[in-house]
């Protein structure tokens, strides 16, 4: 949906969305878990994966997933992969999938069993729950599915390094001073991140979280490319959250040095914040706009409420293919 449209339709100001930067956003009438789905059929073809060869299905997502006290990652696991392997929902909210590429390196590392990992990440951001335009200031939300296979059998790129940090002191970005409620948007319906943020910029000050925030993303960024012997200058490009581009600027542009040339903002930005699954679906539009070629390294970085930061280096090893996996 082109922004233009949001402020015809009178779905929000057009200064609002004016200042984050975005040109579009994409808005489905499926389930976050229905296009995972989808998407992890795509990615399972591109990886030759068999069923027996995943031993592990990992699902992530920030928002509602259609069914109440229901296993989205079991839903995943029978529509798209059809063997009995664990599988396992992912919280972290918009960290999800990185905190599932946590999970499962450990699991390849490990040697035994299947030499592939699903990870897929789904969401749909809708009302009367949640407002795309307005339930996060500066963050304009997306709706999609993504996919990856992660493996030992190899693929068309390989995981340098990962590193995630946390500062759970922040978790009150979420919660604010509400009480704790007896069921889901018992406080307020939209949810309103704005009024749980307030709240713990009263408490420690703007300039104080600013200052941490940059901080957490600073320190995985610099551990991550220092473990992956490799320096930000040597690095392609950069897959960042679809965020508004004040929130750009201030917590990755400025703080990490990077051009907005060399990352995935311009597509980004026609696309919206996908919760869980930036990570994800910017590398998939990397490969698919043939912008990653052998010896390049590309970095993945993401963020989310807890608060947790984690990156990812990835080191391009041959000529990514129109079917396309990662390899540990």
């Amino acid at each position: 949906m082109p922004v233009a449209e949001v402020a015809e339709r009178g779905l929000a100001d057009w200064r609002t969305i004016r200042r984050t930067g975005m040109r579009s956003v994409c808005v489905a009438d499926r389930s976050g878990p229905e296009m995972a789905v989808e998407a992890a059929k795509e990615a399972l073809r591109a990886a030759d994966a068999a069923p027996a060869d995943i031993g592990l299905v990992l699902h992530a997502s920030t928002w509602f997933q259609g069914h109440d006290l229901w296993a989205p990652a079991s839903y995943v696991q029978r529509e798209a992969v059809g063997n009995n392997c664990l599988s396992m929902q992912v919280g972290q909210l918009s960290n999800g999938g990185m905190a599932a590429l946590e999970l499962a390196v450990p699991q390849l590392q490990a040697g035994s069993g299947p030499h592939s990992v699903l990870i897929t990440t789904g969401d749909r951001f809708c009302l009367p729950g949640f407002d795309r335009w307005h339930t996060d200031p500066g963050t304009v939300c997306g709706d999609g599915g993504t996919a990856i296979v992660l493996s030992r059998a190899g693929g068309f790129a390989r995981l340098r390094s990962l590193v995630t940090v946390s500062d759970p002191t922040l978790e009150g970005m979420g919660r604010g001073d509400d009480d704790f409620a007896p069921a889901p948007l018992g406080t307020r319906s939209p949810i309103s991140v704005a009024a749980s943020r307030d709240h713990l910029v009263r408490e420690v000050g703007l300039t104080n979280l600013l200052e941490r925030l940059q901080s957490g993303q600073r320190a995985s960024f610099d551990r991550a490319l220092d473990e992956s012997g490799t320096k930000a200058a040597h690095v392609s490009w950069f897959v960042l959250p679809n965020l508004g581009r004040p929130k750009m600027d201030a917590q990755f542009f400025q703080v990490l040095d990077i051009e907005p040339e060399r990352s995935t903002w311009s597509w980004g930005s026609q696309v919206g914040h996908l919760g869980a699954g930036d990570p994800f679906a910017g590398l998939a539009h990397l490969v698919r706009s043939r912008a990653l070629s052998p010896g390049q390294f590309c970095v993945l970085a993401s963020a989310g409420g807890g608060f947790a930061w984690s990156v990812a280096v990835l080191e391009i090893v041959e000529e990514p293919p129109a079917s396309w996996h990662i390899g540990d």
